[in-house]
């Protein structure tokens, strides 16, 4: 079980990078902004994430969804992350990201259910209200920042300044996605830790497991950028730079302000929803809709399908006991 669990976790951790790294990377290069440089910014988030933010969004996973202590919780946790990551490797090869928390929550919950231990269902309702909400507040504010960054003045400073807002809306982006997103990779590396060591629930990971965890994490980011790059969310609009830092803030605010309840909600959701609403702060002409039909099928499909296969996984389980 923790050989089982080590390649779970270094998988899960990985495709986090191919899907959600590589989301938030392809958003931020620029040609005056190297891919080391936003590449550290991002990876140093995620090392300093649960010593400024604790790890209650992860626990929510562990604790709060399904019970990590009790005999079967670390069975579950396999088997609904596996489902995830087989759904998500899919729609990340066809050059789609899609909401990995949601794929996460769905498998854990379908594997219970079919085990005959389900979830905390009034736990997932809210995570999914929430989690609903975040890309509509995303995109709410996306146009806001937009309209707003319109009407800035015309000078020599302002690809500088442009520059800068830049740089510094990606950290703030990256601190978010440490402080909420990213957890649900905490919660999977707790939960091997744990096991590896003969406890229950999850441990929090050490600093030498963190470094470790960005390093599988920024491999899977690189591996998949250029994939991405070309993918339906790239195709979104023809982004100006002052659209995507609309968007950074506006997905950083958005995921952000969700961790405070503990509540997991997908950054790629809200950064897609804050680019569209910068742009269509232009126009919604402005908008390839084209490209944002498959991001937001990607998006409806990935719940219930990973409930369900979560569902069939446990059926499974249980007949084999």
């Amino acid at each position: 079980m923790p050989i089982v669990f080590a390649i779970l976790a270094t998988g899960f951790v990985f495709v986090c990078g191919a899907n959600d790294g590589a989301a938030l990377l392809s958003l931020a290069l620029r040609r005056d902004v190297p891919l080391f440089g936003v590449l550290a910014v991002l990876l140093t988030a995620i090392v300093v994430g649960p010593a400024l933010f604790g790890l209650a969004v992860a626990r929510t996973f562990t604790d709060r969804l399904i019970d990590a202590h009790a005999v079967r919780g670390p069975l579950i946790l396999l088997t609904g992350v596996a489902v995830a990551l087989a759904l998500v490797l899919l729609l990340t090869w066809r050059g789609v990201p899609t909401s990995l928390t949601l794929a996460v929550l769905g498998g854990l919950a379908g594997v219970g259910a079919g085990l005959g231990v389900p979830p905390v269902w009034s736990t997932l309702g809210l995570v999914l209200a929430v989690a609903a909400a975040a890309p509509l507040l995303g995109g709410l504010l996306g146009y806001l920042l937009g309209l707003a960054a319109r009407r800035l003045p015309t000078s020599a400073r302002l690809p500088g300044a442009l520059r800068y807002a830049h740089v510094t809306a990606f950290a703030g982006q990256s601190l978010a996605y440490a402080a909420n997103d990213g957890q649900k990779m905490f919660a999977v590396v707790g939960v091997a830790l744990a096991v590896a060591h003969r406890a229950r629930g999850m441990l929090a990971p050490t600093v030498p497991v963190l470094c470790a965890t960005a390093l599988v994490f920024a491999t899977g980011a690189v591996l998949s950028l250029r994939r991405i790059a070309r993918g339906a969310t790239a195709g979104l609009l023809p982004p100006r730079p002052w659209h995507v830092v609309s968007a950074e803030v506006a997905a950083a605010t958005a995921v952000l302000g969700s961790a405070g309840f503990g509540v997991p909600v997908s950054m790629t959701q809200s950064a897609a929803a804050g680019l569209v609403g910068a742009g269509a702060s232009c126009g919604v002409r402005r908008v390839r809709w084209q490209f944002a039909t498959p991001v937001m099928t990607a998006w409806l499909v990935t719940l219930p399908a990973s409930l369900t296969l979560g569902y069939a996984a446990g059926l499974v389980l249980r007949e084999l006991r």
